[in-house]
């Protein structure tokens, strides 16, 4: 099954709505420059609830350039499953912060690195190459160099995703998961349950193509 991720929560209301449409993760965002910043309080209630209400759903904190102090701080909290390191942090960072901790790459990275430290799903992010920008820009990312990594690795995909194009995606590159933002809001930041829902039946539409090829 491929992994739904919706990125950008910022408050409860929105977090039931991606959880009652499907999403299996969702994402909440700690760059203070980006229209989706949560503060820590808030997203700690709001964990705090879905712990509780819905403890499959998988919460991860989507960190540009912070410290590692900072991070291991809210991980001590329990209230976060994952660390989404979005900013131009090394390798090594990444695995100084321990194996809940994966990379989002803006563009495709060299394979020959050792960047790929996480030995369980997703071992990393592939988003668009936005110049200046730490994702959420709704442009694609290289569909045809991530379907190659995926055939390799349990990746993410994100970068321009939407109700529209992302079952071709997932067609295209059978990536471990999905990730979108600004492809299912109405406004920067502020989540439409109607494109939610859209895009998370679009995922699951290729599944059940998919199946009802192999029983036919």
């Amino acid at each position: 099954m491929t992994i739904v991720k919706i990125c950008g929560i910022k408050s409860l209301a929105d977090a039931f709505a991606a959880v009652e449409v499907g999403a299996d993760y969702l994402g909440f965002n700690f760059y203070p420059k980006s229209v989706r910043f949560i503060e820590t309080p808030e997203f700690i209630a709001i964990a705090n609830v879905m712990r509780k209400e819905k403890p499959s759903i998988k919460l991860v904190g989507v960190f540009v350039n912070s410290s590692a102090g900072e991070i291991r701080s809210l991980l001590k909290t329990d209230a976060m499953d994952l660390v989404q390191l979005h900013g131009d942090e090394s390798p090594e960072f990444c695995a100084s912060i321990g194996n809940k901790a994966f990379k989002a790459y803006r563009g495709v990275p060299n394979t020959n690195s050792n960047a790929f430290i996480r030995n369980e799903a997703p071992t990393l992010m592939i988003d668009a190459a936005v110049t200046g920008s730490y994702g959420g820009t709704g442009r694609i990312a290289d569909w045809s160099a991530a379907a190659l990594l995926a055939k390799r690795y349990p990746l993410l995909l994100a970068g321009g995703l939407n109700p529209d194009n992302v079952a071709d995606a997932v067609r295209r590159v059978d990536p471990w998961g999905v990730d979108v933002a600004s492809g299912v809001e109405s406004s920067p930041g502020k989540k439409d349950f109607d494109k939610m829902r859209s895009f998370v039946q679009a995922v699951r539409s290729v599944q059940q193509q998919a199946a009802g090829l192999k029983t036919n």
